[in-house]
């Protein structure tokens, strides 16, 4: 009776590892993905040799490198996504207290290549951004300390999950990274809902999150620069969101043309926090379609998977890693179309950056391993062979 209400141990007799990833993973979300990072290195040959023209490098260097980084953070979320849960756990939590410890000392010891915000660590040859590592690993650590809640004898898993995402999202905010703090926020937010949490301690939280916004933008000169801007009615044609905003309604349904595009020699982030700017120019609005499709398709079909879990861990990790992954997409396409402010925000796998891709395919690889089939989703069958 136990084992048909919380899922018996089924498995092939004598089948291999790889044959049972296949058979469990979710092929359409693995598809998107893999369709995601192809779709990167198309744009890539498109917004990337301007940047290595103006570095006096060769033409294909960053395209080259986004294709090793790409390699790697494939390679990375297909083995990941054949861990269990409890190793996707152990191994999260063990990299949230090493990402944790990398974002605490960047004051120190870290750079911020003349942009303004200390965000990276140059080790010479590559720069790495711990903050891209500490999203995905916090969603796991928050959903381990929520789902021992449960427990009768179990800490206070959401108090303390609280404090941390609130002294996460402080530390961030002072680098200043005011998106990765909205997005760690954002995934606690859902993650606490889904656990249980009560609607009118959600709108607290809003309202702190919305007194901390007015309080950066009273104090930060970097923060008010950036909402004047998107609020003003009239955009400066000169500035990063005017040449996106001309290059999206000069791309039109069908684009300008391979290789005709304009934007990627005037804008500076053209390989990175715009790439969808170059997309809509030079493809036009079909392939932005197919990229908010490919998105889609991962995020609702995890989250379709995910209802039927029975493991809370699981159910609350899988969706914070979903909304994770979901969030930074909107954020990147709301920026580039003027419905949000501007703010430093890659969109995973298609825009250049060893950090965000490796990140990313460890977040992914999290996610698939989460959503993979498991017994307590056929309990009909079993119920069906009892009758």
């Amino acid at each position: 009776m136990t084992d048909m209400v919380y899922g018996a141990v089924v498995a092939k007799p004598g089948e291999a590892v790889l044959p049972r990833w296949w058979r469990t993973i979710d092929r359409w979300s693995l598809g998107a993905v893999i369709g995601l990072f192809l779709v990167g290195m198309l744009l890539g040959f498109a917004a990337s040799p301007p940047l290595a023209q103006r570095n006096g490098l060769e033409p294909f260097h960053y395209v080259s490198r986004q294709a090793f980084f790409g390699m790697l953070a494939l390679t990375a979320m297909v083995i990941t996504s054949m861990l269990s849960p409890t190793q996707i756990r152990r191994k999260a939590v063990l990299g949230f207290l090493a990402a944790t410890i990398a974002v605490a000392l960047l004051p120190t010891f870290g750079t911020d290549f003349g942009k303004g915000a200390t965000r990276w660590y140059s080790l010479g040859f590559a720069s790495v951004q711990p903050s891209e590592f500490l999203k995905p690993t916090f969603v796991v650590f928050s959903a381990w300390m929520m789902a021992a809640t449960y427990d009768l004898s179990g800490p206070p898993g959401r108090l303390l999950s609280f404090i941390v995402a609130i002294g996460l999202t402080v530390m961030l905010a002072l680098q200043p990274d005011f998106g990765q703090a909205m997005l760690i926020l954002g995934a606690w937010s859902l993650m606490y809902f889904v656990a249980g949490a009560p609607i009118f301690l959600l709108v607290v939280i809003a309202m702190m999150v919305l007194g901390a916004g007015m309080f950066a933008y009273v104090n930060s000169e970097h923060v008010a620069r950036r909402i004047d801007g998107f609020l003003n009615p009239e955009i400066d044609p000169r500035t990063q969101l005017g040449f996106a905003t001309n290059a999206i309604q000069e791309g039109g349904f069908l684009g300008v043309g391979v290789g005709e595009g304009t934007v990627k020699w005037s804008l500076p982030d053209a390989h990175t926090d715009f790439i969808i700017a170059v997309a809509a120019e030079e493809y036009g609005l079909v392939i932005c379609l197919l990229i908010i499709a490919l998105f889609s398709t991962v995020v609702i079909r995890s989250l379709i998977r995910l209802v039927r879990e029975r493991d809370p861990f699981v159910r609350l990790a899988g969706t914070g890693l979903a909304a994770l992954f979901g969030m930074q997409a909107l954020i990147n396409l709301g920026v580039a179309v003027r419905l949000l402010p501007a703010k430093g925000m890659t969109l995973p796998f298609v825009s250049y950056g060893g950090s965000s891709l490796l990140a990313a395919g460890l977040a992914l690889g999290m996610l698939l391993a989460l959503t993979r089939h498991r017994p307590q989703d056929h309990l009909s069958e079993y119920i069906g062979r009892g009758r």
